[in-house]
């Protein structure tokens, strides 16, 4: 089975039908098959973009209530992790979603990623080396 790392800006397009990828990451999700992982930063950087509409943060946290996404807690070790990064892609930016993320792909052996942010994860490295498969194409 595949597994899937959820990014923000896809997460917020996938929620909001102003947003210019809304039917690319739409007819994406619809036909993935597989197991899709988020991070708490990541939901809460969504939150906050779609905000402070309650009904669009109601759809948000129902997104990943109905199995739309599984939530990934942090630990101490992706804290650690994560900082660690945000140094390394310091000149991209590495903001601290995309570190947990990054930490997480590390953690569980996940390379594919659907996100917008084709300079950060293709610029981004599992464990300094591999890279990431972006969705949606």
């Amino acid at each position: 089975m595949r597994n899937l790392l959820l990014d923000t800006g896809a997460f917020v397009a996938l929620l909001d039908k102003s947003e210019d990828s809304y039917e690319r990451c739409v007819d994406f999700f619809r036909s993935f098959k597989g197991e899709i992982f988020t991070t708490e930063p990541v939901l809460t950087e969504t939150l906050y973009l779609l905000g402070p509409s309650i009904i669009a943060e109601k759809n948000c946290i129902d997104f990943i209530l109905k199995g739309g996404a599984a939530l990934v807690p942090q630990s101490a070790a992706s804290l650690s992790r994560a900082i660690t990064l945000m140094e390394k892609y310091k000149d991209i930016p590495m903001d601290f979603a995309d570190a947990t993320l990054v930490a997480f792909a590390e953690d569980a052996d996940i390379n594919e990623i659907f996100t917008l942010d084709l300079r950060g994860f293709n610029a981004y490295r599992i464990h300094g080396k591999r890279t990431f498969e972006i969705w949606p194409k």
